[in-house]
């Protein structure tokens, strides 16, 4: 193995830039605004809600090209950065407008402006990815659903991605060139930079992961820092190491074993979107409303189910459809249902030094009926105020079993073990069995009131959820039921 770098390889402007003596917790924003002086990318929310910050982050494709992803710069570390190429709105414009630039002049797209550079970075990497396919406003507007403008003024914002994202997306980056020099930056060796006391890591093994959290367990675990940035940024917690885990060989990709996946711990939401979705497409909508497209773009499975939140998103979902984890630490794994992971609020089945290797997740069986809704104060990029997932086994027109998953009911994602009692046997088609089961949620769950919703709210909504998954499921379709994400083949 090569020997460990002390200090972080980005491609800028078509040169290799080292970058060193930086702090673990230094964000890509402050090292481009202070360090750069590159300040047209701005600081909003300092969350990654806004997108204001937004900038593209380039990494080797197929073929030797090059594949951009929006990132929220305030809330990605200096060090997760490591190998790829930063492109922000004054590289774009190096050399005169570039198309979205122009069409947002055109389209008289800018109002006050501060949004203005993160909004043209997130579609620079939309109009990027889309290397010439059709471009409709449903499209546009889920892929500008992570930037906030404060003015209203999405109609010529819209109306300018349609204009400029209508092409090719030829525009001079991502070429050969920077594919190639990309690729050269991949040198294969770690990241140290720092000492025992205080450092960044990225080790590019698993041996080598799990040999360094052994002797560091303190150290925090970073995949895409879509939740451990805000708390650099909002909570100043002091972080002294940071084990990034982004380069670890052997720790992300998704393997089909036929009646399973294997999804590795540090899978982004956007790389699992695809195979998730075909499971069933209430996951795919769920998935499309996590977060915005700077967060799935970093962000990954296994690390909303390790920071035990009890409203993560994808933990009800898996737990549902009977996931199991693996967990190592230093040479020993084990194997653990997902459910058995949580244990109460702030408090996880994990050992000093141990980390989430993978995820196993059953696929939904020919006689499965599957569920899933999200319930948010708004559409786009807003934490759950209640996550319901639910999978029936069905016998005709019995119901066998249940697995009744919940987000936001309690201080862990759980199930619903008297609700599911309640429903076995129920028929669909008689919606009086159901109502023991529906009743059955208040035994189950006593949940808080907080800023996002009341007791009495999440209580009500979940004994909902469940009635409208069971009468969706005895056949009512889903254009009765729902406004948007119908399961039938025509679009919401």
């Amino acid at each position: 193995m090569a020997p460990a770098r002390d200090a972080v390889r980005i491609l800028r402007r078509g040169r290799v830039v080292e970058i060193s003596g930086f702090a673990p917790t230094e964000t890509l924003l402050d090292h481009l605004r202070l360090r750069e002086r590159a300040t047209g990318t701005k600081e909003g929310c300092a969350e990654g809600d806004c997108g204001a910050c937004t900038v593209a982050i380039g990494r080797p494709g197929p073929d030797g090209g090059t594949v951009y992803r929006p990132v929220n710069a305030c809330i990605h570390l200096l060090g997760m950065a490591d190998g790829a190429e930063i492109v922000t709105v004054e590289d774009i414009g190096a050399d005169g407008l570039h198309p979205i630039q122009q069409a947002f002049m055109d389209r008289h797209a800018s109002q006050c402006g501060y949004c203005t550079p993160g909004f043209v970075m997130a579609l620079f990497a939309f109009r990027k990815g889309l290397a010439g396919q059709p471009v409709s406003r449903r499209n546009v507007t889920d892929a500008i659903a992570g930037n906030l403008c404060r003015c209203t003024g999405y109609r010529p914002i819209i109306d300018a991605a349609l204009d400029a994202c209508a092409d090719d997306g030829a525009d001079g980056f991502g070429g050969k060139r920077t594919g190639a020099a990309l690729v050269g930056l991949t040198d294969g060796a770690p990241l140290f930079a720092g000492d025992d006391t205080a450092f960044f890591a990225a080790p590019t093994n698993l041996d080598a992961l799990a040999e360094l959290h052994a002797r560091h367990p303190d150290a925090t675990l970073v995949a895409g820092a879509t939740d451990v940035g805000l708390w650099i940024t909002k909570q100043f917690r002091p972080i002294d190491k940071v084990i990034h885990l982004g380069r670890v060989a052997g720790l992300a990709g998704i393997a089909d074993e036929g009646d399973a996946l294997r999804i590795g711990a540090a899978t982004t939401y956007n790389e699992a979107a695809a195979a998730l979705a075909a499971l069933d497409p209430d996951i795919g909508e769920v998935l499309r409303r996590l977060g915005s497209p700077q967060v799935r773009a970093v962000g990954t499975i296994g690390g909303n189910i390790a920071n035990g939140s009890p409203i993560g998103d994808m933990p009800p979902l898996l737990i549902a459809l009977g996931a199991e984890i693996t967990l190592r630490r230093e040479n020993e794994t084990r194997l653990l249902p997902l459910e058995r992971f949580f244990l109460e609020y702030g408090r996880q089945d994990r050992r000093p030094g141990e980390f989430l290797v993978a995820i196993r997740l059953p696929k939904p069986g020919k006689h499965t009926a599957f569920r899933a809704f999200k319930i948010s104060k708004r559409f786009d990029q807003d934490i759950s105020a209640v996550l319901a997932a639910f999978a029936l086994e069905l016998d005709g027109r019995r119901i066998a079993s249940a697995r009744l998953a919940f987000g936001g009911m309690a201080g862990t994602p759980r199930r619903a073990g008297i609700a599911e009692t309640a429903l076995s046997g129920a028929s669909l088609d008689r919606p009086d069995s159901w109502k023991n089961a529906v009743a059955a949620l208040a035994d189950d769950f006593t949940p808080l009131s907080d800023h996002r919703a009341s007791a009495s709210y999440r209580l009500r909504v979940a004994q909902g959820l469940l009635r409208k998954a069971l009468t969706e499921i005895a056949g009512t379709p889903t254009t009765a039921t729902r406004l948007v994400g119908v399961r039938e083949t025509q679009d919401a």
